[in-house]
C-alpha cells in the first residue's frame, strides 16, 4: 500500500526503530527490496534520486514502485536529494507521496526559502517533505560534496529550522558520508550532537550516508577484477546506535551497489558463455535482497508493517 513518510515515520517514532530507504534505479533492485520487505512484514521507503530519474526515467520508476505498493506492506514513494525545482514539482505533481528538498549547501536563509517553497506544493496533495540541514562529504550519484563544505548539524538551528519550514522530517550531519570511502580514519558518529537535536526538533530525523559497505562484498568485487582499496562504511553497532539516539528513516545505497556489482563480476566470470540477462542478473538481485533483508532487520522494523 502506498503511503507517505510522515504516517510511517510517525509509528517509528512511537516505537523507537528506524525505517530503511533504498535507492532504487532498476527492476531488480525494486523486486529485491520489496520481496526484503514482505518476507519480514516491514515498512520501506522505495527512493528515487535525481541521477536515478536521469537513467531510466520517472514514468518507468514509478510504475515499478506502483507495482511493489500493491504488496500487503506500506510502501512510501520518495524522492531523494531533491536539489532541481523543477524535478521536486514533478515529483509532487506525478505520484510520489513523499519528496526531499536538498537545499543545504545554500545559505541557511535560502535554505528555509526553498524548502517552504517545497512545503506549500506538497501540503495540498498530503506529500511528506524530507529537508537536510547541515552538509555529508561525498559523492553518489549527482550528490557531491567536498570535504571543505562539510558542516555538521548545528541543534538550536536545526530546531529554528523546522518551526520555520514546517518540514516533515530532517536529514543531519554528524559525521556520515556519501558513497563507499566514507571515513578516512576510525568511524565515529556524533551521537551526543544526534540525541541534544532529536531532544528539540519535533520531527522524525534522517541519517544519510549509513551504507555499510560490507567487506564480503568489498572482497568479492576485488576477486574478481574491481579495485575498491580503502572502502570503509557505518558499522551495525552504530547504525543502531543512531537509531536508538532517534534516527528514524536510514538511507542505503551504496551497499546495494557493491551487492550487485560484486555478484554481477562473479556471475559474469562463471557463465562465459551465457548471454540471457536473466541469468546474468538473477544473482545480483538476490545479493541485494540479503543486504534489504540485513537492513531491515538492524534498522528494528520487521513485523512493523
Amino acid at each position: 500500500m502506498l503511503v507517505n513518510l510522515k504516517t510511517i515515520l510517525a509509528k517509528a517514532e512511537k516505537g523507537k526503530y528506524a525505517v530503511p530507504a533504498f535507492n532504487v534505479n532498476n527492476m531488480e533492485i525494486v523486486q529485491s527490496a520489496i520481496q526484503a520487505a514482505v518476507k519480514l512484514k516491514s515498512p520501506v521507503i522505495l527512493q528515487t534520486s535525481e541521477g536515478a530519474i536521469e537513467y531510466a526515467g520517472m514514468q518507468y520508476l514509478k510504475a515499478l514502485v506502483y507495482v511493489a505498493s500493491e504488496e500487503n506492506v506500506p510502501v512510501v514513494f520518495h524522492l531523494d536529494h531533491g536539489k532541481n525545482m523543477k524535478t521536486i514539482k514533478m515529483a509532487v505533481d506525478n505520484g510520489y507521496s513523499s519528496v526531499m528538498i536538498d537545499a543545504s549547501l545554500f545559505p541557511y536563509g535560502r535554505n528555509i526559502q526553498k524548502t517552504k517553497q517545497v512545503v506549500a506544493w506538497a501540503r495540498s496533495k498530503k506529500i511528506s517533505v524530507e529537508a537536510e540541514l547541515g552538509a555529508i562529504e561525498g559523492v553518489e550519484d549527482l550528490v557531491s560534496v567536498t570535504e571543505k563544505q562539510v558542516f555538521f548539524t548545528n541543534p538550536n538551528q536545526a530546531k529554528d529550522f523546522v518551526k520555520r519550514t514546517g518540514c516533515d522530517a530532517l536529514a543531519i550531519s554528524i559525521g556520515t558520508a556519501h558513497g563507499a570511502f566514507k571515513f578516512k580514519g576510525k568511524p565515529r558518529l556524533d551521537i551526543n550532537r544526534l540525541k541534544e537535536i532529536d531532544k528539540i526538533v519535533g520531527v522524525p530525523l534522517v541519517l544519510h550516508g549509513a551504507s555499510e559497505v560490507p567487506q564480503q562484498y568489498i572482497d568479492l568485487a576485488n576477486k574478481y577484477g574491481a579495485k575498491l582499496k580503502g572502502a570503509k562504511g557505518v558499522s551495525d553497532a552504530w547504525l543502531r546506535s543512531a537509531i536508538k539516539g532517534g534516527i528514524r528513516k536510514v538511507n542505503t545505497d551504496t551497499d546495494l551497489r557493491l551487492a550487485f556489482t560484486a555478484a554481477e563480476r562473479k556471475t559474469l566470470f562463471n557463465k562465459k558463455s551465457s548471454f540471457d540477462p536473466r541469468k546474468l542478473l538473477g544473482p545480483a538481485r538476490d545479493e541485494m535482497q540479503k543486504i534489504c533483508e540485513h537492513r531491515i532487520k538492524v534498522c528494528g522494523s520487521a513485523g512493523k508493517a
